[in-house]
């Protein structure tokens, strides 16, 4: 499971950073920047949809934090 969160969050960055680049080569490469947030947008709720689902099935479990963790 862990797996497929680091990759999904890698292509989300990734599409982000491909976003960054159509947008700094001008105005000509709209489109691709458009449909590079678009791939963005779809990944980060596929993602939540993910972290949903692992949670109600049990795959996935919250944890709460250490005693002495963050300077206590």
């Amino acid at each position: 499971m862990s797996v497929v969160v680091l990759i999904l969050l890698a292509l989300i960055v990734g599409s982000l950073g491909h976003a960054l680049t159509s947008m700094s080569s001008g105005p000509s490469r709209s489109q691709q920047m458009v449909k590079a947030l678009a791939v963005r947008v779809a990944l980060s709720v596929a993602l939540f949809a993910l972290l949903l689902v692992g949670f109600h099935f049990g795959w996935i479990s919250p944890h709460g934090m250490h005693k002495g963790f963050a300077g206590s």
